[in-house]
């Protein structure tokens, strides 16, 4: 039967397709076999290649080099010169390539953003697929924790393998068997040996002989060392109890400093072998040696420098000191005949010789070191006084050897002497010094039968002394800038000689001044001198300039705060009596002697320069109200009821309506307190804090409706003022609609879309509601709309997750240029990561102290004086907690949202700064 199933081998008896060539497809075209004579048969041509691919419908690859110039295979003008044309015309295609390169490129990169955020959204890291994972591990307890499973094989899957074993050879299991027997008979060689195979001396071994005989030994070898053997007759200069510590001296120099130290010797030995008279090689090659440990060579290369060069008192006192103190006694006797002129010598061999003292002066009489190192030796001050009168007939140009006489002079003495120093040295502005310093310690003498005519005769003597001394100076040629003199009266101030410094400053500080160029100097110099704690001097700056302009407010604000700083009680009230007389019309100085005096208990006093005050600026609001303030304070009520009824009549301004509304409403007068207003509000329409406290007595009353009413009159009549949309914001949260609460606060960011207030308002109501997420994207249009809003940067870090916090804050502060109260807020991170050194720096940082009462800085936000406390209650001592307060109450800090929230509140009125930080820094969390 005939099979129907097809030939697979068919193929072969068929014959070969046209340009058929056998393993072209595997790149074969022709071999060579060991059986074939000549060369293999040639392969297709190139065109039975085209053909066979395009009948294949394959593509024919094009050669790169098809259009290469023939006679040249790098280019067809690759020969030609490049000439500035050609420069130029590559530029204009590189600018084309550039610009079109420049039209696409944002298309382009915009493009790739959204590729790659699509290959983000589609393949997300693990790290960002866990992230929510890894934040609620911060919740894990610790019991959770503990009760997680260890990591096991729980799949079942692979199987421990089992351990091998092999079949131990019974070789080895008997000689593991017989390794611990013993043996308990002799063999028969050992019988015939007597039990050992080399027999041993009779009897035991003794170790106690071969111990002392090894001592013995030793004990010879020592003795040997140490030049005490008597059967060697030999000695050795060697000390065996110094050898060790000898030994620890010896410093073990390295090949590098070996090499080091011989080629300094060639460069030394062939400089002093060039130039013998030169001293300092000498002595540097004699160190070279030292530093070697190579004494003997060192002493011998100084005392050849000594003979080449005998007029060098250097060398001299290097071969001094490189050798002990007999030798060195020598050294300088023979150096005092060569050099006897020299006082380094002379000084160096007294120290040696103690009991020389007159020698040197007899060859060096003019020496004013060594008439001091001479009058130091003596230890009588009649013997001292006794030289100083001799050295300053030898030397009568010394200043030293005058003012030394004259310290040791009794003071009529030190009279005579200053004056013949001044004689002799008339261009010596120290003497003058000097003898102003003798007359201030002379006048201080005084005792109390003097009268206080008296004193201040002598006192004025001073000045008159130190005029005369720059008069004096200046004929004579000395002109001394005024940069001098005040250095001057500095060094008399740290000398304790005040009224000299004084004198000084009076008789130099307007030398070398443009009239115009007066006041800024001076008050420069004053706060120079301040910088530096000269307090005499800059109060002595400032007195003098208060003297040349009298009606400069300014600089009796700078001269009180100077005496309240480093002055009395006293002096601070001479210094604002004067200036209130000066300056009758300034009223912060009425207003600072007020309160000095009221601080200082003397609230009569306080009256008094209120009463005064009243005289010299009758509509003054300030003078007014501080009078009200006082009498308020001090218990009497009616007195200060009575002032403010005469103050709305005579200054009648808003702020003393508002004052007047604000003590009725202390008092608990609403009634009267609302009549107020009304009136208030009728002449001063358009002024905001009027409508709040008006609001705020009704919301008081729960009269919710005039309290909206209120608020409305006043944010139509102020809709810049965002305390007045604050408020009507809460008023409608606490009626219990908060739609309407954020309905108003909205329309407040569209009148002020800048203000930072009504934007963190904004974002309480939202927290308050319960929308965290609203909240978030809130403070993210406000910090759009205010990026360097301290306030809305703190919401911000403390809404971020804590590992994200510490870089949240650091783009804060570059953001709001270091605002005080994001330095707070990273001083609160240090404290939560309880690094407390830093959060203590930072809170400092926080409270800089303000330079004058003008400038706000964040000294003025008693919220962060809060902080401060209630960090140093958990981690300082009652002393840091103690200087916190001593500086807030200096610094009286009137902002800060809790700060203000307590200080105005009716409950504690009455309350001073320090209860209320107290109070701060409890409500703080």
């Amino acid at each position: 039967m005939a099979s129907n199933k097809p030939n697979k081998l068919a193929f072969l008896s068929m014959p070969a397709p046209a340009s058929y060539v056998a393993g072209l497809g595997r790149g074969a075209s022709g071999f060579t076999t060991r059986s074939d004579i000549g060369p293999a048969r040639e392969g297709p041509s190139a065109e039975a290649i085209a053909e066979a691919q395009a009948r294949r419908g394959e593509d024919t690859e094009v050669d790169p080099e098809q259009f290469q110039d023939p006679d040249n295979e790098y280019g067809l003008f690759a020969g030609t010169a490049y000439e500035q044309d050609d420069e130029e015309a590559d530029k204009i295609y590189e600018a084309v390539d550039a610009a079109m390169d420049a039209r696409r490129k944002a298309r382009r990169e915009a493009q790739e953003q959204a590729q790659l955020a699509k290959h983000r959204a589609e393949r997300p890291k693990i790290q960002q697929q866990f992230a929510d994972l890894k934040r609620g591990l911060s919740s894990v307890t610790d019991e959770e924790w503990e009760s997680i499973p260890e990591v096991g094989n729980l799949t079942k899957r692979k199987r421990p393998k089992y351990e091998r074993t092999y079949a131990v050879s019974d070789s080895i299991l008997a000689g593991d068997r017989s390794r611990g027997e013993y043996e308990n008979s002799l063999d028969q060689m050992q019988q015939q040996t007597g039990g050992l195979v080399t027999p041993a001396e009779a009897g035991p071994t003794n170790f106690v002989e071969i111990g002392q005989a090894r001592d013995k030994i030793l004990s010879l070898k020592l003795d040997q060392v140490s030049g005490t053997s008597t059967s060697s007759g030999l000695s050795t200069s060697i000390d065996p109890k110094g050898y060790l510590t000898s030994l620890n001296s010896v410093v073990l120099k390295s090949d590098a400093e070996i090499g080091d130290i011989k080629r300094a010797r060639m460069l030394f030995d062939s400089l002093i072998k060039s130039n013998p008279k030169h001293a300092p090689g000498w002595i540097a090659a004699a160190c070279l040696e030292e530093h070697a440990g190579r004494m003997v060579a060192a002493r011998k290369l100084i005392k050849q420098g000594c003979e080449q060069c005998p007029k060098n008192e250097d060398v001299w006192l290097e071969a001094a000191r490189l050798h002990n103190n007999e030798d060195a006694k020598v050294i300088f006797a023979n150096a005092v005949q060569h050099v006897d002129q020299s006082v380094k010598i002379w000084l160096a061999a007294a120290d040696l010789e103690h009991d020389v003292k007159a020698k040197p002066l007899e060859h060096i009489p003019n020496s004013v070191r060594l008439w001091k190192e001479t009058v130091n030796l003596e230890t009588s001050a009649s013997d001292a006084r006794v030289l100083l009168s001799r050295a300053v007939e030898v030397i009568p140009l010394s200043v030293e050897l005058w003012l030394a006489l004259a310290q040791l002079e009794t003071l009529d003495k030190a009279k005579a002497v200053l004056n013949k120093a001044r004689k002799a040295i008339p261009t010596s502005h120290e003497i003058w010094i000097a003898a102003g310093r003798l007359l201030e310690q002379e006048a201080s003498m005084m005792g109390a039968e003097k009268t206080e005519v008296e004193k201040k005769k002598a006192l004025d003597l001073v000045d008159k002394t130190i005029e005369a001394g720059v008069r004096e100076l200046r004929r004579h040629g000395v002109l001394l800038t005024r940069e001098q003199w005040l250095k001057e009266g500095e060094k008399c101030e740290m000398q304790g000689s005040i009224l000299t410094s004084e004198a000084i400053v009076k008789a130099t500080i307007a030398m070398d001044i443009e009239e115009e160029d007066r006041l800024d100097t001076w008050v420069d110099d004053a706060e120079g001198a301040l910088s530096r704690n000269m307090v005499g001097t800059a109060r002595a700056v400032l007195a003098y300039a208060l003297k040349v302009f009298p009606d400069k407010k300014n600089l009796w604000i700078r001269a009180a705060g100077l005496e309240k700083a480093h002055g009395t009680n006293e002096s601070l009230d001479t210094i604002l009596t004067e200036a209130v007389k000066h300056c009758p019309q300034a009223e912060v100085l009425w207003l600072m002697a007020a309160k000095e005096r009221w601080l200082s208990g003397n609230v009569q006093g306080a009256r008094d320069v209120l009463a005064t005050a009243f005289d010299a600026n009758k509509e003054s609001e300030k003078i007014w109200l501080a009078a009200v303030k006082l009498e308020a304070e001090n218990g009497h009520l009616d007195v200060a009821r009575e002032l403010l009824i005469r103050a709305r009549s005579t200054a009648d301004t808003e702020r003393i309506w508002m004052k007047s509304a604000t003590f009725e409403r202390q008092q608990g007068q609403l009634d009267a307190a609302l009549e107020t207003l009304s009136t208030a509000l009728k002449k001063f329409p358009k002024f905001a804090k009027l409508y709040m406290i008006q609001g705020q007595i009704y919301q008081s009353q729960n009269n919710f409706s005039a309290a909206r009413a209120s608020f409305a009159a006043g944010y139509k009549a102020c809709p810049k003022e965002p305390t007045l949309w604050i408020l009507a914001s809460r008023l409608e949260e606490a009626d219990g609609k908060s739609i309407k609460a954020r309905a108003l606060l909205d329309k407040a960011r569209q009148v002020n879309p800048s203000s930072e207030l009504i934007w963190a308002e904004a974002v309480g109501v939202e927290e308050r509601s319960g929308g965290a997420a609203q909240a978030k994207a809130m403070l993210a249009r406000g910090l759009q709309d205010c990026p360097s809003s301290g306030l809305l940067w703190t919401m911000s870090i403390w809404l971020e997750p804590r590992p994200q916090r510490k870089t949240r804050a650091l783009d804060a502060l570059k953001k709001s240029n270091d605002n005080p109260l994001i330095i707070c807020t990273v001083a609160r991170l240090f404290w939560a990561e309880r690094k407390i050194e830093k959060a203590r720096q930072w809170f400092q940082r926080a409270v800089p102290p303000r330079p004058d009462d003008s400038v706000d800085t964040g000294a003025d936000i008693g919220d962060l004086w809060g902080w401060w406390l209630k960090f140093e209650r958990q981690h300082g001592t009652e002393e840091q907690r103690e200087e916190v307060r001593v500086k807030c109450v200096a610094a009286e800090p009137h902002h800060g949202l809790v700060w203000q929230a307590i200080a105005k509140d009716l409950k504690n009125n009455g309350k001073d700064t320090r209860e209320i930080l107290e109070m701060v820094a409890d409500v703080l969390q």
